[in-house]
């Protein structure tokens, strides 16, 4: 009040006291916010610098949501992953189950000629089951055997040509065999099976020797045509038995001459056979056996199959596999022998005829052999020989049909719908099961969300790593693509996909390739979370910096407030004490009024 007087003394000690109690009021109000700094009259440039920091640790603080939502949303499709790598194992496991499962259902025929008979040529009829057409097997077999036909009324030497027709010979297209005339029927069928094996044809015609005979067959249960092409209207005629001749004969003592024999030589077909000198003493007969047993044991004796034989003082030649052969030299006239030729080998026939054949019944052996050799028929059954008896092995999931066997068993080549194979109801339980799996694959890959986004439905996830928005991560699959079944290309299965161990071998590499696609994904989504989570430390960190940073321009010390409050508190004290001091010089002048 401007009308009170004070005393300097009082006036100055209540100036002090004022200021004092001013710094109070700023300490205590620092002590009480914590804050140096409270607002822009405090200290405008740390104010606002603190209020910046702030700010931008408030606007990461407010990215660290969209990022732990994130990892979260990366750790609901990596669970969705790994379950549907289990499932894809699962899987990959029914059809190893599959795989190894053998058990097929088998059923054995009776194979009887007389019930089949030796008539028209019937089949067995492969329906159903792993077959989409009808696969058919002949019961039969043509057959020209023995000498049917074969003519002898050749030239003796003559040579001549076969021609053999048959439907699986090249179209049909004749193919010639040329023989000589010193042709066996051993070396005859050996030549023809020779050249259908170099012609690399699988016709089924095929020679063989029996009883000594030539005989020819087909397999395939086709007609065999005998012929001929060209100028030379042959086809081969053999006579049974060896052929045999006598070369050179003579009575007794006329043969060989008696006493000693010299060494001499004479040839059979142009080569040398050697006699070698017998004693002084010899008879007639001691040297004619010198004789024979020379030819029979050289070289070329053994070549021309020529065997020496005969009575006391006669030698008789015979070429025991048909050979010609000649017999010459200078030194045939030394023993008494005269030179002489024959041509008792192979005769060939002017006449060409087409043989009737005969529709022989094959042996089980022979059906089975002929299944199982089959492309069309091994894949899908099987054969084996059940003690005499003809067994099928249904290899599929589905009723094989067979049709050509009667109800009691018997194959007939005739009898419809009366006989079937059951499948292989293991396998096709596990087809049901795979198919199951695959379902749960996709419900599983549809259930991997969170917060509404499912990357495993080829949802994008984007999160933001600064507050400008300059530094983000799109995450997703490859290409955008859902992960599902479809688009790893695992689809259903019929029951006859597991009918052949080829096809689930194909179907368990299938799975495969689709859980290296899962771990593939698996692995980048890995990659994607080990990014975000390192972005999210690092922004937890640079929070705390800025923040910190911010409380360094703006936070109080309270230790040094706490001291500054308790010395103006002193200061305060000593302020009173000294204005009571000032006003106890002016309580002076009030006594002496009194």
């Amino acid at each position: 009040m401007s009308d009170i007087s004070l005393s300097k003394a009082v006036r100055s000690n209540l100036l002090s006291l004022q200021n004092t109690a001013t710094m109070m009021g700023k300490t205590q109000d620092r002590l009480a916010t914590g804050n140096k700094v409270n607002s822009a009259l405090d200290n405008p440039t740390n104010f606002f610098t603190a209020s910046s920091l702030n700010s931008r640790a408030g606007d990461l603080n407010s990215l660290m949501d969209s990022m732990a939502n994130g990892i979260q949303t990366l750790e609901a499709a990596d669970n969705g992953l790994t379950s549907i790598t289990k499932t894809l194992e699962s899987m990959q496991s029914t059809l190893r189950q599959a795989r190894q499962d053998k058990s097929f259902q088998t059923q054995s025929f009776n194979l009887d000629p007389s019930v089949v008979g030796n008539g028209a040529v019937e089949n067995l009829t492969f329906s159903d089951g792993a077959f989409g057409t009808p696969q058919q097997v002949k019961l039969h077999s043509k057959v020209i055997s023995g000498n049917n036909g074969f003519a002898n009324n050749g030239a003796a030497g003559e040579a001549g040509n076969v021609t053999i027709q048959a439907a699986s010979l090249n179209s049909n297209i004749a193919v010639n065999f040329s023989f000589s005339a010193t042709d066996t029927a051993a070396s005859v069928a050996e030549k023809i099976n020779n050249h259908l094996s170099s012609t690399g044809g699988t016709s089924g015609i095929s020679a063989k020797v029996i009883d000594g005979q030539l005989s020819i067959q087909s397999s395939k249960g086709e007609t065999i045509t005998l012929g001929s092409t060209g100028n030379t209207a042959r086809y081969i005629g053999l006579e049974a038995g060896n052929t045999t001749a006598t070369a050179a004969t003579a009575g007794p003592g006329t043969a060989v001459a008696a006493g000693a024999l010299a060494t001499f030589s004479f040839t059979i077909n142009g080569e040398s056979v050697t006699v070698p000198a017998t004693p002084a003493g010899n008879t007639d007969a001691q040297n004619a056996t010198a004789i024979k047993e020379a030819i029979n044991n050289s070289a070329a004796g053994q070549k021309y199959g020529i065997q020496a034989t005969g009575a006391t003082n006669q030698i008789t030649l015979t070429a025991a596999n048909g050979a010609d052969f000649t017999l010459a030299g200078a030194g045939l006239a030394t023993a008494g022998l005269t030179a002489a030729t024959t041509t008792n080998g192979v005769r060939a026939s002017g006449t060409v005829t087409t043989l009737a054949a005969i529709n022989e019944v094959k042996t089980t052996d022979t059906l089975v052999r002929e299944i199982n050799a089959s492309d069309m028929l091994n894949t899908k059954i099987r054969a084996s020989n059940d003690n005499g008896k003809l067994r099928i092995e249904n290899l599929s999931t589905k009723a094989l049909k067979i049709d050509g066997v009667n109800s009691t068993g018997d194959i007939d080549g005739n009898s419809t719908g009366a006989s079937q194979i059951a499948g292989n109801k293991i396998r096709g339980d596990l087809a049901s099961q795979f198919n199951e799996l695959r379902d749960q694959l996709d419900k599983t890959s549809d259930d991997a969300s969170f917060n509404g986004i499912n990357l495993l439905r080829g949802d994008n996830l984007k999160i933001t790593f600064n507050e400008t928005g300059t530094s983000s991560i799109d995450i997703r699959t490859k290409d955008g693509e859902a992960l599902n079944a479809a688009s790893l290309n695992v689809f259903d299965i019929t029951e006859e996909d597991l009918d052949s161990d080829v096809g689930i071998e194909n179907l368990i590499a299938n799975i495969k390739l689709a859980l290296n696609d899962v771990r593939s994904q698996s692995g980048t989504f890995g990659s994607n979370l080990s990014i975000v989570e390192n972005r999210q430390n690092f922004t937890k960190e640079m929070i705390n910096t800025l923040e910190t940073g911010a409380a360094n321009l703006t936070l109080a010390d309270m230790n040094e407030e706490a001291a500054n409050l308790l010395a103006l508190q002193t200061r305060q004290s000593l302020s009173s004490s000294s204005l009571s001091l000032a006003s106890q010089a002016d309580q002076s002048v009030l006594q002496l009024l009194q």
